[in-house]
Formats: structure tokens, C-alpha cells, sequence
């Protein structure tokens, strides 16, 4: 049994000796073979053919018959290189070119422009066909086949792009000594021109296109630098393939060619907009020129842009096209411009249908824009010439909730009673700094906030405001109001009313027939002398903030039962800056007052039972006048500047407060 065995082992053994070198050789033949091929024409594999090395575009080989025979990967950029690896002889279907035995699917380039196939045996030879150009001079740059439009010839077309100006672009050229550039090459017939040939030319025609296209040339570093503007990204183009036909698609690592019909009309891209002017500054979608000396709105051009921030400058106009490159802008500040109402587009705003906030304070407007989208929530145009608003002045607005126009000139004279009529969600409107002498007609039905700072009203009528049972805040500092020109039903039964400011006004008392829903009242800077008994009586749930500093209160100016319907509910209590020579009867029956500002008066005495109980003599009435006072939540005495001689101080004065340290007596004054 182990003579057939050794024998079989020794007979293969001396077949591998014989076989194995040849195929060894054939190896590395092989290998040496690929990796010369790859130095020598900057080739990769072609996914689309496995079991080839070489890369280009799959081209139909045309037999004499017209019967197509195969297809070959074409070369790009051959120069004049020969062949230098070499191939085995007495494989079938090889050929003979040049003296040397090229095998089946072999390519070379003979000479420059032309390339060659091995196809069983005959060798088919493509001369690079090139597209004719529309232009009066035309160059062969070093490293291509075919001639482009000369830099000092015409300019390019304004809406076409001729495909030799969207070819491939990355790559270096070859070296300029290894190619022809003496000769302008033939172009190709066009599509109308194939149709009437005769059907061997067609054939023909369509074997010089085919090669034509895999042999177009990579231009240069300078050439793509000269494109990069105009190639910042590629769109898809539809063609028809024709049958035998391949579509390849542009990549930017590729070294093949962008394949393009050359009769589809490409579209030259859109010029980008020029950079922001110094003194801008931009952060995510935000754009900032804040005192940047600009004269107009600058071009920008970006679709994800938010914010524009363009406060301080020198623009006076808005044109129609000013937004046209930033439509989904949210927030637009232009304050303190020299923007005038004519000066404004009437469609300048129309195109942004995200805008929200409006901005306009400081600039020299009369009139409020028109056409504004009805997206905006808040408007701003304070310190302006506004001088009118009419019934379509604020049309469209139906979201706006924020109304700011302090500062201009308007009045119940030119502000229509139907002006706010179309802001069905308005609730905060600012009017101050205007010359109004009655509150507004009209006011929205969904008015929170009202403000009508430092006007000339006069009168608040029982009309003003029936309709704004939302009503919670009234501003009506700085103006001319008399406690009897409050009407008694001005505002007794506003249910949500629970702040009004009538400071600075012309008031002797404080006002009658306030609402019951008020819980912040300030009076500043009046001529108010006494607080008429039960005023705050019918209040719900009752009074917490009352301001009367800078008044002219004496002590007979304030009855026992002044602050009757307050006792439980004042928390803070501003008293100073008036005449009082003692401390109000009253103070020490406020449980929950927090903070009391009597400085500034002229008191000498502050005694126990004054801001705080004494305890009586009674046992049940002390434990409940200690149970009240350690209920105390006084943290804030102010009795400085008075004519108090703080040694003769009683140290029951004080008893209900818990830290000494939260009352001020210092300084105080003398004769």
C-alpha cells in the first residue's frame, strides 16, 4: 500500500516543479504589468469592470461590418506614452503594433490624442473628437487635446455654458512636451447633421463620439481655479441614453470627464453676494451692523438669516427688493436711522412672511408703513414724526400683540377710532410722549397694558373703557388730570384693573370711585393734602401697594378711617416726602405691612403704640396683642430725616420688629 502512494506523491511532486515557475514568472509578469500601467497613466479600477485594471468610460467597438464586437475601458491622458509592459507570447487574439506583441484588450497611445485597443486580434485606433466652439479666437492649453475660447476672446455667455467650460476641471496636466499643440482638432457633427448621414457614416460618426468622450482631457490646477467660482456644486442633468450607451455621473475625486450633452443648456449660477461691510458681524442666523455707518440696507443674500440687527446707522431708504435674499427673516431692528416715509418701498416688508418684530424707533417717519405682514407681533416706531393713523393704517395686523408709539405727535384729533379696530390680539399699547387730551377711542376688546405717559389728558370719561374688560395696567403719569374729571363709573367695575399710575397729574385727594379689583395705586408727585375716610372701602381683595410720597399730607389730612378696607391687605405704605408732624393713626393695625417709608416729614415723636401695640392690662387682651405682634412682618422703617430725637425714643416703639437693624433713623434734622 505504500508503494502507490509514494509513487503518486512523487509524480505529483515533479509535475508542480514544472509548472510552478511559469506561473510564478507569469505572476509577477503580471503584477509588474499592472503596477507599470498605473504609474505610467494615473489609473484606478473600474467598478464596472472587475476583471480589468483599467478606468475610463465603456465605449462600443464598432466592427468594419457595423456589428459592435465588444467594449474596452478607455484611457485618459495618454501623451505619447508607449506600451513598456510586455505580454506573453502565443496567447489568442493578440496583435502586433509597432513591433511589439500586445495581447487581447491591450491600450496604448500611439501618439497624442489617439488611442488604440487589441480586440482579437485587430487593432481599432480613436482619434479624440472635440466640440466646436462659438467663439472669435481659440488656444490648445498645454496638457489638452482640444482647443477652448481664448482668456482675451469674448466672455462666456450670460445664460450658457458650453460643455467644454463644464468639464472635468481637478487634475494636473500632463507635462506640456509630451503633447500636440499645434493643431485644432475636427468637432463632431451635431445631432440634426447624424440624422441625414447614411447609416455607415452614422456608425462611424458614432464611434469618433464615443471615443470622444472618454478622451477628454483633465484640465489644469489654473483652469479649475479659473471655474471654482462658478462650480460650487453640480446639478443633475437629464439626457437620453442611447442604446449601448453608459451614464457616469461627476464625482470630485474622479479622474473621468463630466459627461454632458453638448446641445443641453446649462444655467449659470447665481452671483453670490458681496461680503458684509466692515463693522458687521455675524453669529448662526444672526446678522449684526450696530453703528456701522451704513447708508443702506446691505445685500445679503442668505435664506437661513433670522435676526437683522441695523441699529445706528445713516439709512434713509427701504426698497422693495431690500429683503429679497433673506425672505425668512423673524426680528428686524432699525433704529436710530434717518428712514422717512417715502423713502419706504409700499412693498418693502411684503416679501417676509415669517417677520414677527418690527423695530423703527428713532428715525423720521410720519406715517406707519403700510403693507406690513400679518405675522408681526410687535411693532416699535417710538420717537418719530408719526403725525396720523388712519382706519387702514394698521390693516392686515391681526396678530400683533405689542403696539409701541411713544414720542411722535399723535392725538384724538388724527388717530381714527377705527385705527385699532383690525388688532384683534393687541395687548400692550404704548402712546406716551404725544398730545393726546383724552384716552384713545376705540381701544382693542383684548387690551391688557395702556400707557399714556407724559400727555395732556384731562379727562378719563365712563366711556373709555367700556369695551376693555381685559384691562389690567393704565399709565397716566405726567398729565393734567383733577380727582372730578375721573368720571365715578371711569373704571369702579373693570373686574382685571389692578394697576393705574396717576402720579405727577394736578390731584388734591386721592381719587374717588377706583376700581375694586385694585391692588397697586401710585399717586407721586400730586398736590394731594388728605386721604378722604373708606376710599379703598369697596376694594376686593383689597389694597397691597400704596404710593403718596412727594404729596402735601398734614396729619388732619388723614382720617382714622382713611385706610379703612386697606388694614389687611396694604403691604407696602409710602408715606415720605410729605408734611406730617406724627406718625398716621392706623399703621399699627396693618398686619401684613412689609415696608413703610415715612422719612422726609417733619414727625418728632414716633410713640408705642403707633407702629406697634402696647399691651394693655388685660391678660386676654395681652395674649392676643403678643400673638398679633409676633404675627408682625415689618422688615422696613424709614423715619430718617425728620426732627425725632432718637435718645428720648420709647423701646416699645419698635417691639413688633424683629431686627433693629431694619429701622433708619439717621440722619435727622434740627432747627
Amino acid at each position: 500500500m505504500q508503494a502507490p502512494s509514494l509513487l503518486c506523491y512523487f509524480l505529483l511532486l515533479s509535475l508542480c516543479t514544472e509548472l510552478c515557475p511559469a506561473a510564478g514568472g507569469a505572476g509577477r509578469r503580471q503584477r509588474r504589468r499592472r503596477r507599470m500601467m498605473m504609474m505610467h497613466r494615473g489609473l484606478r479600477r473600474n467598478p464596472r469592470a472587475p476583471g480589468m485594471e483599467l478606468l475610463g468610460r465603456s465605449i462600443p467597438l464598432i466592427n468594419i461590418d457595423d456589428s459592435v464586437m465588444g467594449v474596452f475601458d478607455s484611457l485618459v491622458g495618454l501623451g505619447e506614452h508607449e506600451s513598456t509592459y510586455s505580454v506573453l507570447p502565443g496567447k489568442k487574439g493578440q496583435c502586433t503594433a509597432n513591433g511589439m506583441i500586445m495581447f487581447d484588450k491591450a491600450v496604448w497611445s500611439p501618439k497624442p490624442c489617439v488611442t488604440c485597443l487589441c480586440s482579437k486580434g485587430e487593432v481599432i485606433c480613436d482619434t479624440a473628437m472635440c466640440h466646436p466652439l462659438k467663439c472669435p479666437q481659440t488656444i490648445i492649453p498645454a496638457g489638452e487635446c482640444c482647443p477652448v475660447c481664448s482668456e482675451t476672446a469674448s466672455s462666456l455667455d450670460s445664460s450658457i455654458i458650453s460643455l467644454d467650460d463644464i468639464s472635468e476641471m481637478s487634475g494636473d496636466s500632463p507635462d506640456p512636451k509630451d503633447l500636440n499643440t499645434t493643431s485644432v482638432l475636427p468637432s463632431s457633427p451635431t445631432q440634426m447633421e447624424k440624422h441625414e448621414l447614411l447609416p455607415t457614416e452614422v456608425t462611424e460618426i458614432r464611434d469618433k463620439d464615443s471615443h470622444k468622450k472618454g478622451k477628454r482631457k483633465r484640465k489644469g490646477k489654473k483652469h479649475r481655479q479659473r471655474h471654482k467660482g462658478r462650480r460650487r456644486e453640480k446639478l443633475p442633468v437629464p439626457r437620453t441614453v442611447a442604446a449601448g450607451d453608459e451614464q457616469y455621473e461627476s464625482d470630485e475625486d474622479d479622474d473621468g470627464a463630466f459627461r454632458i450633452p453638448s446641445h443641453f443648456p446649462i444655467p449659470v449660477p447665481p452671483i453670490e453676494a458681496p461680503p458684509l461691510p466692515s463693522g458687521c458681524s455675524t453669529s448662526d442666523t444672526t446678522v449684526s451692523c450696530i453703528n456701522a455707518k451704513l447708508t443702506q440696507i446691505p445685500p445679503i443674500s442668505d435664506p437661513d438669516l433670522t435676526s437683522l440687527d441695523l441699529t445706528g446707522n445713516s439709512i434713509t431708504t427701504i426698497s422693495d427688493e431690500a429683503f429679497n435674499g433673506i425672505p425668512n427673516l423673524e426680528w428686524i431692528d432699525l433704529s436710530k436711522n434717518n428712514i422717512t416715509s417715502p423713502g419706504i418701498g409700499p412693498k418693502a416688508f411684503k416679501i417676509l412672511k415669517k417677520l414677527k418684530r418690527l423695530y423703527l424707533d428713532g428715525n423720521m417717519l410720519v406715517l406707519i408703513p403700510s403693507e406690513l405682514p400679518s405675522t408681526l407681533e410687535e411693532i416699535k416706531i417710538n420717537d418719530n414724526q408719526l403725525h396720523a393713523i388712519d382706519e387702514d393704517g394698521l390693516k392686515g395686523l391681526k396678530n400683533l400683540v405689542t403696539l409701541e408709539l411713544e414720542g411722535n405727535k399723535l392725538s384724538e384729533a388724527n388717530v381714527s377710532p377705527l385705527a385699532f379696530y383690525p388688532l384683534k390680539s393687541l395687548s400692550y399699547l404704548r402712546l406716551g410722549r404725544n398730545k393726546f387730551r383724552i384716552i384713545p377711542q376705540g381701544l382693542p376688546a383684548t387690551l391688557e397694558e395702556l400707557y399714556l405717559e407724559h400727555n395732556q389728558i384731562e379727562e378719563v370719561s365712563e366711556i373709555c373703557f367700556n369695551h376693555t374688560r381685559n384691562i389690567n395696567i393704565i399709565g397716566l403719569k405726567h398729565n393734567k388730570l383733577e380727582e372730578h374729571r375721573i368720571a365715578p363709573l371711569a373704571w369702579i367695575n373693570q373686574e382685571n384693573l389692578e394697576s393705574i399710575d396717576l402720579s405727577y397729574n394736578k390731584l388734591y385727594h386721592v381719587p374717588s370711585y377706583l376700581p375694586k379689583s385694585l391692588l397697586h395705586l401710585v399717586l407721586i408727585g400730586n398736590q394731594i393734602e388728605r386721604i378722604p375716610g373708606y376710599v379703598f372701602g369697596h376694594m376686593r381683595p383689597g389694597l397691597e401697594y400704596l404710593y403718596l410720597s412727594f404729596n402735601k399730607l398734614t396729619d388732619d389730612g388723614i382720617d382714622p378711617v382713611s385706610f379703612f378696607g386697606a388694614y389687611h391687605s396694604l403691604r407696602e405704605l409710602f408715606l415720605d416726602h410729605n408734611e406730617l408732624k406724627a406718625v398716621p393713626f392706623g399703621i399699627d393695625e396693618m398686619r401684613k405691612l412689609r415696608f413703610l417709608r415715612l422719612n422726609n416729614n417733619k414727625i418728632r415723636t414716633v410713640p408705642p403704640e403707633r407702629i406697634c401695640r402696647t399691651q394693655t392690662n388685660h391678660e386676654d387682651e395681652q395674649d392676643h396683642s403678643e400673638e398679633e405682634n409676633e404675627d408682625s412682618h415689618l422688615e422696613h422703617v424709614h423715619l430718617e430725616n425728620n426732627y425725632i430725637n432718637t435718645r428720648q425714643l420709647s423701646p416699645h416703639s419698635f417691639s413688633c420688629i424683629r431686627s433693629y437693624c431694619s429701622v433708619v433713623l439717621k440722619p435727622q434734622k434740627t432747627k
